[in-house]
């Protein structure tokens, strides 16, 4: 389990973190599940935080460059 601990971000690919995004937002729109579209923009927002951007700019970087 102390594998664990030397998991981030930087593991995942843009083109992965854009698929966890958007499966977030698709699963929590057409299930009416509210708890993906918050975990969506916790996530999104954070990163945008950390990045300095808008959100508009981070999806679009991602989707840009993925």
């Amino acid at each position: 389990m102390e594998s664990i601990d030397q998991v981030s971000i930087n593991d995942l690919s843009k083109r992965d973190l854009l698929l966890i995004i958007k499966a977030l937002e698709y699963t929590g729109q057409n299930a009416n599940i509210e708890e993906f579209l918050n975990l969506k923009n916790n996530i999104v927002k954070e990163l945008c935080f950390l990045t300095e951007t808008t959100e508009n700019e981070f999806l679009e970087y991602l989707e840009n460059n993925s």
